[in-house]
């Protein structure tokens, strides 16, 4: 599933939130990470799950096991400047690549606002940083000593997607699917990703590196369980 938009004529305030998350991951990819460039900034501030658990801060060059179970390359973890906790905020505004934070930025362009409008702004920026939190810990309890590093904006936007999918069910997307440009409610569209995301998750190993599934799907379940929470007393 790949969004294209959705209705938004019932906004009644400007995303500024949205725009300025949007907007800090575009600058530490670009001015920060030198678009993947710079490994040293980038690996310093991600996520490494046995840091989590074990409180330490681990330097070392990390093997990447590639599905035939063989290792295909190495990646060098540095020391977490700021404290490796720091790091649970500080991965989910850094991206592996151009195509990774495109892909993230868009959904979060289409999605986010949405939320943001009926939320508030407070109330969507704690929203969106407690689902990224969330989705940190749903990887880590996957594979709490594993050594891979986590970064990406996707397990907080896939918070927003449980969000918006229980708040705006029958909100009209517009989105590729199956190769197809079609008009469908957002349940059919985040319903079709979540699947996708279930599945995949189901087959990978989380020790290989690649798409964190585990996060996505633990931003997306707390994002579905506390989106009502934040949304008390506001009206839709």
């Amino acid at each position: 599933m790949f969004p294209i938009g959705d209705d938004n004529s019932d906004r009644t305030i400007t995303p500024f939130v949205n725009y300025a998350f949007i907007g800090l991951n575009i600058l530490v990819f670009l001015a920060f990470q030198q678009l993947g460039s710079n490994e040293h900034f980038t690996y310093a501030f991600t996520l490494v799950p046995r840091e989590i658990t074990t409180g330490q801060d681990i330097i070392a060059s990390i093997p990447i096991i590639g599905p035939a179970g063989k290792a295909v390359g190495e990646i060098q973890n540095y020391a977490a400047p700021l404290g490796v906790y720091f790091n649970v905020i500080s991965s989910m505004f850094m991206h592996g690549s151009i195509m990774h934070i495109a892909g993230n930025m868009l959904f979060l362009w289409i999605f986010g606002d949405n939320l943001e409008n009926l939320l508030g702004h407070v109330r969507y920026a704690a929203f969106y940083l407690l689902c990224g939190v969330a989705a940190a810990f749903g990887q880590i309890l996957m594979g709490p000593d594993s050594l891979i590093p986590m970064l990406g904006a996707s397990g907080a936007i896939s918070g927003v997607l449980g969000g918006y999918v229980l708040l705006f069910p029958k909100r009209q997307v517009r989105a590729i699917i199956f190769n197809f440009l079609t008009t469908v409610p957002a349940f059919v569209a985040i319903g079709i990703w979540i699947v996708y995301q279930l599945v995949s998750g189901y087959f990978t190993d989380p020790g290989t590196g690649g798409v964190a599934y585990a996060a996505h799907i633990g931003g997306f379940v707390a994002g579905a369980a506390t989106v009502h929470l934040f949304a008390l007393g506001r009206s839709r």
